[in-house]
């Protein structure tokens, strides 16, 4: 059956008699499986090889599960672990044979346990790609499982001990433990995951326990668990993050990693004392998330060209400013991703390095040890950069050695905690860097919010009049009388009637005029009709944009920005 295999490999994949000898070195090291030794050598797809062992066993192959009309009243005869393990998914529809989606034809021994457990007549095999079959089986048992609210409806006060068993599953998911804070917690954390959540706060007050999530930048509660879960529920997140569970009465932080189906979740977590207990804040940070690259953020064409330009410059400063969870980091990724070639040295100081990036240097602030902003910017100057990164700029040190490193050739990214791109300005002189200095490194400062984007489902038409745009202050009257949408609310938006955020921008290149402004004033208003005289398009201006073609509304524009 190997020299059939290979064949086979030879012929439609290009393999040489060399890589041929490799992957029959490899399966004759170790026969128990042909499928797994291929994929030990990295020389063939794992596409390629099953649908080579396709042919030899006379299986069909395919590279999706789709999960349509899949009945899910089988889940509690068979456990997830266990179909994990044999790497087996029975496909349940309707009046058809059962499709058994398996990854390794060689090993069908949990075949006849699936097929005799679910009842099935019939039942046609099918080979499908490992992490097809881990999917389909997660979705599945998430929608036949209980819910975080079931298990909470089925707890009762006093009935739990604080967990103190400090080791994570590999998957989350795989978690068979019958402890319910343990299931509880589990539970949370994946339909968090699922829903998009940023974070999940767990907040006590007098005689109620409340948990809400952070969903496109605003909360939801989603969860009462009895007052009486309280200590246990906190405890087995504090062992999670191996923090102090003894200790109550102060602040602590800590992180966890934990792995959902083939997703990474990196978890922050602080703990604060209150009146009523402690109080817990989870921020989630999905690790396996793909970078988005500036043509999936939404840009007008005039901001993803006027982008573009500018992280393109040799030197100088790129300030992105606004509030925490507008998605600053997120743009300064991306804007080193379209940028990172072999040609380009580029180092990163970070607080914390939140992605990594293939061939980026990337530092991680510790100011336990000393390591901070500016000490760490110190020594990346020595490393000779052509690109640098600082995740934000918090004191005159740190802005200092920013402004030498954008003077001496090198093109520096940073943040800044300012409500609009001129007071990026005004901050930099509070700081205390001379207004001489901040003309001549600064290039442009982008000013960043999220507004959330109206659900395609239920989103309704209507028809733009004066009393609509009231709050907009005069800005607006030329759109009176153009179709606009606003939300609604359905099942597929969790009845919000948004679903995603898309950024709007206002970019300030810092031009002659305001370069020559800079110098004689820091005032923020000042600088800001300058800047608006020489076209720069407001916050409020770009999202109204976006309302006019129908991606977000009104009310949403007025929410993330103020004028």
């Amino acid at each position: 059956m190997i020299e059939t295999y290979l064949n086979i490999l030879k012929e439609k994949n290009g393999l040489t008699q060399e890589h041929c000898e490799k992957i029959r070195a490899a399966f004759e090291s170790d026969t128990a499986s042909l499928m797994d030794s291929t994929l030990e050598t990295r020389l063939v797809q794992e596409n390629d090889a099953l649908e080579a062992l396709g042919k030899i066993y006379d299986i069909p192959f395919k590279p999706l599960i789709a999960l349509d009309g899949c009945k899910d009243d089988w889940t509690g005869l068979i456990s997830r672990h266990f179909l994990k393990k044999t790497g087996i998914f029975p496909l349940v529809q309707e009046g058809q044979p059962v499709k058994i989606f398996l990854h390794d034809p060689s090993d069908l021994s949990g075949v006849d346990d699936v097929i005799s457990r679910i009842h099935a007549s019939g039942h046609d095999l099918v080979l499908a790609p490992k992490n097809q079959i881990y999917s389909a089986i997660n979705a599945l048992y998430a929608r036949s499982g209980e819910s975080a609210q079931q298990l909470v409806d089925n707890m009762e006060d006093g009935s739990f001990t604080i967990i103190d068993d400090g080791e994570q599953t590999a998957d989350l998911l795989d978690d068979t433990s019958d402890a319910p804070v343990i299931r509880l917690v589990n539970h949370m954390i994946s339909q968090a995951v699922k829903a998009g959540a940023s974070d999940i706060h767990i907040e006590p007050f007098q005689d109620v326990l409340m948990v809400r999530y952070r969903i496109d930048g605003i909360l939801y509660e989603m969860l009462n668990p009895p007052k009486g879960v309280q200590a246990s529920l906190i405890s087995r997140i504090k062992v999670m993050a191996k923090m102090n569970i003894a200790e109550k009465r102060m602040p602590q932080d800590g992180r966890a990693q934990v792995k959902i189906g083939d997703q990474e979740i990196d978890i922050r977590i602080s703990t604060v004392p209150t009146s009523f207990g402690e109080r817990l804040v989870m921020r989630l940070l999905n690790k396996s998330g793909y970078f988005l690259e500036f043509s999936e953020f939404g840009f007008s064409q005039e901001n993803y060209d006027s982008i573009n330009r500018v992280i393109r410059q040799n030197n100088g400063i790129v300030l992105v400013t606004g509030p925490t969870g507008s998605g600053k980091t997120t743009t300064l990724y991306a804007a080193l991703s379209e940028i990172n070639s072999p040609d380009k040295n580029i180092i990163t100081i970070e607080d914390p390095v939140e992605y990594n990036i293939k061939g980026i240097g990337q530092i991680q602030v510790n100011s336990k040890i000393g390591v901070t902003f500016a000490r760490g910017l110190r020594s990346i100057v020595r490393q000779d950069p052509d690109v640098v990164l600082i995740g934000e700029i918090r004191d005159l040190e740190t802005a200092e050695i920013a402004i030498q490193s954008a003077l001496t050739g090198h093109l520096v990214f940073s943040t800044l905690h300012t409500n609009d791109s001129a007071g990026a300005i005004t901050r930099l002189v509070d700081l205390g860097v001379e207004p001489y200095l901040i003309a001549s490194s600064v290039n442009t400062v982008i000013a960043q919010r999220l507004v959330r984007i109206l659900c395609h489902h239920c989103k309704e038409k209507f028809i733009l009049e004066a009393s609509h745009i009231k709050a907009l202050n005069g800005y607006g009257e030329k759109f009176i009388g153009k179709p606009v949408f606003r939300p609604k609310g359905c099942s597929e938006c969790f009845n919000t009637g948004y679903f995603g955020r898309e950024a709007i921008l206002e970019i300030m290149h810092m031009d002659s005029t305001l370069k020559t402004l800079v110098l004689e004033t820091s005032d923020a208003n000042q600088i800001k009709r300058a800047s608006l005289n020489a076209g720069m398009k407001t916050l409020r201006q770009d999202g109204m944009l976006k309302v006019l073609q129908g991606i977000t509304s009104i009310g949403e524009v007025l929410r993330v920005t103020q004028e």
